[in-house]
C-alpha cells in the first residue's frame, strides 16, 4: 500500500495501481504517483518518500520544524 498525503488529502493507492517495483528511486515514485493524481510531478517536490516496516511507502510533506 502507499499512502500519500498531498493537498490537504490522504490517499490510499495500492502498489499495483502504481506498477511500483522493487528498485525504484524516490524521483520514480514521485512520477508515478502524480501521474496517478495527475498532477504535475514538481508539485511533489517537497514530499519525501517513507518506507516503513511493513513494506508500505508514504509520500508526505517534508516536515519542517521549528
Amino acid at each position: 500500500m502507499v499512502h500519500v498525503r498531498f493537498d490537504g488529502r490522504s490517499y490510499d493507492i495500492q502498489e499495483r495501481e502504481l506498477e511500483l517495483k522493487t528498485g525504484l528511486s524516490e524521483r520514480e515514485i514521485k512520477l508515478r504517483v502524480a501521474r496517478h493524481l495527475d498532477v504535475d510531478v514538481n508539485r511533489l517536490a517537497d514530499h519525501v518518500v517513507d518506507w516503513i516496516g511493513n513494506g508500505n511507502l508514504i509520500v508526505r510533506p517534508e516536515a519542517v520544524y521549528g
